[in-house]
């Protein structure tokens, strides 16, 4: 699963394709113009980068390279009706990763972007263990104890993220900007919340949770024993 923000003017292309993004369990957000994208890219951390080319207020090209300059890493996939070999060059010389002429079809975008994050996950281990619990992140499994344990998306989301960065401390705002969209409502108590339901669904009655409170600071995964 990953999250991925769309640039696209054509608010019903945006509907489709956020639609059908959605349906492979990808975590979607829709933006119309450049520099509400922009703002977006500066408050949370986003995998995909999807952006048209003719945009209000900043194109996709100086989106797209302003998001490299400012180090951002992740893949950028361009979506336009520019179709002439300079306009490529241009694209690609900007930053992008992978260029893609209208018309198009849904399926094709969705097939390119998940060979992109299968590329950048060969850089990343995919399977997890802490205990008794093991997460397999490609096929969206966790088991404990050899039983599966079913996580609902942000439960999964939360638990991947914190299992990518074990011992690190988060704050509850740091871990809505990374699993939240931009525009949700969550807070800390919703933070809290599924906390507390991770914990219920994987810990073991006998020994202490594989998420630890630090007091005043946030929750990391593993114990300080």
């Amino acid at each position: 699963m990953a999250k991925i923000l769309i640039v696209e003017d054509e608010r019903d292309l945006a509907r489709l394709i956020a639609g059908w993004l959605t349906r492979e369990r990808h975590l979607v957000e829709v933006v119309h113009d450049g520099n509400t994208a922009w703002h977006q890219i500066k408050a949370s951390s986003f995998d995909v980068l999807v952006l048209d080319w003719m945009l209000p207020e900043m194109s996709g090209i100086d989106l797209c390279r302003k998001y490299r300059t400012a180090g951002g890493n992740g893949c950028v996939i361009m979506l336009t009706a520019k179709d002439t070999l300079s306009d490529k060059e241009v694209g690609f010389s900007a930053g992008a990763d992978d260029y893609i002429t209208k018309p198009f079809e849904l399926k094709e975008l969705a097939m390119r972007i998940n060979a992109h994050l299968r590329r950048a996950e060969t850089t990343k281990h995919t399977m997890f263990r802490i205990h008794d619990i093991e997460v397999d992140i490609e096929n969206h499994k966790v088991l404990k104890a050899g039983a599966a344990v079913s996580l609902m998306p942000k439960e999964f989301r939360l638990l991947e993220f914190l299992i990518r960065h074990p011992a690190r401390v988060f704050s509850s705002e740091d871990l809505i900007q990374a699993v939240w969209e931009s525009d949700s409502l969550a807070q800390n108590d919703t933070v809290r919340g599924h906390i507390t339901r991770l914990r219920k669904k994987l810990d073991a009655a006998d020994k202490p949770s594989i998420i630890t409170t630090v007091h005043g600071v946030g929750y990391k995964l593993g114990t300080d024993d």
